[in-house]
């Protein structure tokens, strides 16, 4: 395999141009919940990645643009949740905008994060660090609890939503 040159546009700083190449990176789909002084919120992201297994500590990114940024960098605990294959509809209701969950979108276990029915796997997390990174926040988080299920995931790949996992032939 060879990868080509930058295409001027790129290295010219063309912001379009570098994410679709960004792009042709499949992701999971995750829907990040928290409470805030407004109510409970959730923000659709696809920059989950795990950090390390001891300690248990996973991270996703917030863009300084989004509406969600104070609330979610000022959050001290949060649950992210991998959206199952059945979750496109969901994926999209946290992408834009405030994100307040209405009170049938969520429920409470003890004194978590409001949790997502629909989930492939759920980590609930309390924050462990935040980094600045250019135009972004890291939000590292320790995971306090998880489940997983054996659902197939929703991906994300060059603007659309896909799958994977689930039956094999």
């Amino acid at each position: 395999m060879s990868l080509e040159s930058l295409p001027a546009e790129v290295a010219a700083g063309d912001v379009t141009a570098y994410r679709r190449a960004l792009g042709a990176f499949a992701t999971g789909v995750c829907v990040v919940t928290a409470d805030s002084a407004l109510g409970p919120l959730g923000i659709t992201i696809n920059s989950f990645t795990s950090v390390s297994l001891t300690p248990r500590l996973v991270l996703w990114c917030l863009d300084e643009r989004s509406e969600r940024w104070t609330a979610f960098c000022e959050a001290e605990r949060f649950s992210i949740h991998v959206l199952d294959a059945q979750s496109e509809a969901l994926a999209r209701r946290f992408a834009r905008g405030i994100g307040l969950m209405e009170p049938h979108e969520f429920q409470r276990v003890g004194d978590a994060p409001p949790r997502l029915g629909a989930a492939a796997a759920r980590f609930d997390c309390k924050t462990h660090d935040r980094v600045q990174m250019g135009d972004h926040m890291m939000i590292i988080g320790e995971v306090a609890g998880f489940e997983s299920s054996d659902a197939a995931a929703l991906t994300y790949f060059r603007g659309r939503y896909g799958v994977a996992g689930g039956a094999q032939a």
